[in-house]
């Protein structure tokens, strides 16, 4: 059945915020509490006296019906991917703005959080064949990446033998703190920064200082490494003599080494992202011409707002709908179902794969055991062989277990290998806590929480971590021998691990919490221990006390996952510049990979020996190799993501929100035949209800190969033993000059007794005979009558 049908519109979800962190409250000049809002306007409604929407919207006709009432100060101004303005008022003016004839919407501003020498080789790219060579290294492609600015300074943002910036480019340099204009060059084409929604949150005094003393700039200069990081994954040019303290050495570059960047800050150093300033930052950056936008932010735990309340679906869908291909992180919340964020279909959503590279450590026991690791630590090896081994958790409650601030006690630790465990702190802040209370070494424990995935970390001090079943055994040998010691000795980088990749354990998973008739994330991508360059002003743990410098870090996260796929979108956009983002995502869809580098079925981090299945990967792991010639795509527009939008229940006027124009659905009478599994998605998403149950979809396939005809020939292949048939009708699709585009009808069917059953997934491919094998993944959930 549909979606349930959103509320009337104009009046809005003020109440949206239940979800959002609580914002810092200023008083207006009566006393009563300001927040900051997001209106949405009826651009159209600006009477003609007015010569812009600013204008408009700071004038006594716009600003309230009481003639007491103080203009408005917008924070910002949208008039490219949305049209409205933020400001920060009081909920009694919110109320009143909400009722004016012009306000289409109105929802509170929320904090958003940020969710290689070697992984676009993994990813198929060659230097001297396929995408690279042809797509001219993504020459010319402008990427986009909204994030915590930039350190411009950096080799892999060198602009040598690089020609002049596009004459299509109408970017600019913001001049700030420690960033001069000249900071920009042919590489880094542009930079900006937005901080208003930042500083009517958190107040002026939190945002920045003047020179970086107080951790942050007011400029585009990055403070926290995060978006310097994502930016030369992307779209880095290459540097030679690459690696962190060591590790991972060899030749670092982007996915993309010639396409320009734009960095766009509306992050700041441990506070997070505001919506007002992300929405800006879409803006902006459709505005100023970029190709490829790179998100790496969203929300957390699959906790999705509608489309028409969600302002990274919202400028992203402006985007789109400009011809820009927008990638997002899926979130970093797995193994947990249900865990994935930014689900809006004319995104791309990326989680996270390992790569066939490690940083091995070991543990050795004062009984003889070795116990594997991994660990980036790059300091001193360990004076003795064997240390005293002390777990705080023992005895010291939960916080001590955990070795949060201030929770351990020096006279217990001084001097020996501390085992804490993995969670509620940044896993380098618990070595430093180790550190100053006088320990030698660390060993984090993964919980079942983790399982058995890993990632390498910069320690401050000898530390390695270690999963949930090395871990137990390290605990119990802590608890049980009389005089428990062990060392840990670090392996350096190792190239070449098998099974590789993997779905990383904290990639967050479908189904798709919000529209199960989506499946998400799209794909996985590089997403574990990546190298790219590193911002200048804090060292590689990110932490106060850290005073190391590094011009790279290796870093994990569906955020560093996202800028492989915005590379790759830039490569694909240099070598098809007539191809759509549906087009583009498609291709990266349809060729991705399902098995491992032994040959076997990609598996899952946080359950070693299970294979992982399109709820984890999506459909796989982006094979670069094949995207450039995909031979068929599933193209989608603005009118396919209305109809869908309509068939998922919501009303015109909350479709407008996103689409910034005028639309219709069809009457309720007749929408009920249309499900958002009918969107010309490159993967196949069936929710059944009840018992008997036979569902239908439609697809239409676009030949793009290089040859003027084509025959492709369908196979289905679902897991076995689970009573659902699939059929494919026709089971040939021919193209020639005159017919590029066939359509084709799958319908699955289900016994009774598979009404309760779990999701069961499988693959439609279509082949052509001559190396087009193009896969879409078909998942089918059940959900109970309501």
């Amino acid at each position: 059945m549909a979606a349930p049908r959103c509320p009337p519109f104009p009046f809005l979800v003020l109440a949206l915020l239940a979800l959002s962190m609580p914002a810092l409250l200023r008083a207006d000049a009566g006393g009563e509490p300001s927040k900051t809002y997001i209106f949405r306007v009826d651009h159209s409604a600006k009477p003609s006296v007015f010569p812009t929407h600013a204008h408009w919207y700071t004038s006594a006709a716009f600003a309230s019906s009481s003639p007491a009432a103080a203009p408005l100060e917008p924070l910002h101004v949208y008039g490219t991917v949305f049209h409205g303005f933020s400001a920060s008022v009081p909920a009694s003016r919110a109320e009143e703005l909400r009722r004016h004839p012009a306000v289409l919407a109105a929802f509170e501003d929320r904090v958003r959080q940020l969710h290689t020498t070697r992984s676009p080789q993994f990813m198929g790219l060659r230097a001297r064949l396929g995408l690279w060579s042809l797509s001219d290294y993504g020459s010319d492609v402008i990427v986009g990446v909204l994030d915590t600015g930039v350190w411009p300074e950096r080799r892999s943002l060198s602009d040598r033998n690089l020609p002049p910036v596009p004459t299509r480019w109408r970017g600019g340099c913001d001049a700030g703190p420690g960033f001069p204009a000249s900071s920009c060059n042919r590489k880094l084409v542009g930079a900006r920064f937005f901080s208003q929604g930042h500083g009517a949150h958190y107040g002026a005094a939190a945002v920045a200082s003047s020179n970086g003393s107080a951790g942050e700039y007011m400029s585009p200069r990055d403070a926290d490494g995060h978006g310097t990081h994502t930016a030369t994954t992307a779209a880095g040019s290459v540097a030679y003599e690459a690696s962190m303290e060591g590790y991972a050495p060899g030749v670092a570059k982007g996915v993309a080494p010639k396409a320009r960047v734009a960095a766009y800050k509306v992050c700041w150093k441990g506070a997070g992202c505001m919506d007002s300033d992300i929405l800006a930052g879409f803006d902006r950056a459709v505005a100023d011409g970029v190709d490829v936008i790179s998100v790496s932010i969203g929300g957390g735990g699959g906790v999705t707002a509608p489309f028409y309340l969600d302002p990274i679906a919202i400028g992203a869908y402006g985007a789109v709908s400009r011809g820009v291909f927008v990638a997002t992180s899926a979130g970093n919340e797995g193994p947990t179902s249900m865990s994935v964020t930014n689900v809006a279909p004319w995104l791309a959503t990326v989680g996270a794969g390992t790569i066939d590279r490690n940083f091995p450590a070991e543990i050795v026991l004062g009984d003889g055991r070795r116990l594997s690791g991994v660990s980036l630590y790059s300091g001193k090896p360990l004076a003795n062989s064997s240390l005293p081994l002390y777990y705080p958790g023992r005895t010291g409650g939960i916080s001590a277990s955990l070795c949060m601030e201030n929770s351990i006690d020096p006279s217990l630790v001084k001097g020996k290998v501390v085992v804490c465990d993995r969670g509620s702190s940044p896993r380098v802040a618990k070595g430093m806590v180790v550190k100053e209370a006088g320990g030698a070494a660390m060993v984090l424990t993964n919980g079942e929480a983790n399982g058995e995935g890993l990632v390498g970390d910069a320690h401050v001090l000898p530390a390695c971590a270690v999963g949930e079943k090395e871990g137990d055994a390290l605990k119990a040998y802590a608890a049980n021998a009389s005089s428990p010691t062990a060392t840990i000795s670090f392996g350096g980088t190792v190239v070449g691990v098998k099974p590789a990749p993997v779905v990383a354990s904290f990639s967050a998973r479908g189904p798709n919490g919000l529209v199960p008739e989506i499946l998400k994330p799209d794909f996985i991508a590089p997403g574990v221990n990546i190298l790219a360059a590193w911002t200048g002003a804090t060292g590689p743990t990110g932490l106060d006390g850290d005073a190391r410098r590094t011009e790279f870090n290796i870093l994990s996260g569906t955020s560093m996952a996202c800028p492989h796929a915005s590379g790759a979108a830039a490569l694909l956009r240099s070598a098809h510049p007539g191809w759509s983002p549906a087009a583009i995502r498609s291709a990266l869809m349809t060729t991705a990979g399902v098995t491992d580098n032994r040959g076997g079925a990609v598996g899952d981090e946080a359950e070693p020996g299970r294979a992982a299945t399109p709820f984890d990967y999506g459909a796989g792991h982006i094979a670069l190799g094949k995207a450039l010639d995909p031979g068929l795509v599933y193209d989608a527009g603005e009118e396919d993501y209305v109809a869908f939008m309509c068939s998922i229940g919501y009303e015109p006027n909350a479709i407008e929100v996103v689409t910034h124009k005028p639309v219709s659905c069809p009457a309720a009478s007749t929408a009920g035949a249309a499900s958002g599994s009918d969107l010309n998605y490159p993967s196949i998403s069936v929710v059944l209800r009840g018992g008997n149950q036979s569902r239908t979809v439609t697809r239409t396939a676009t030949d793009v190969g290089a040859q003027a005809s084509a025959t492709y020939t369908a196979r289905v292949q679902m897991a076995p033993g689970s009573g659902v048939s699939v059929s494919v009708k026709p089971g040939k699709l021919v193209f020639s000059p005159a017919a590029k585009k066939q359509s084709y009808v799958v319908t699955v069917t289900a016994p009774s007794a598979q009404a309760a059953a779990a999701p069961v997934h499988g693959y439609l491919v279509w082949s052509d005979g001559g190396g087009h094998d193009v896969r879409s993944p078909i998942v089918v959930t059940w959900l109970q009558p309501m």
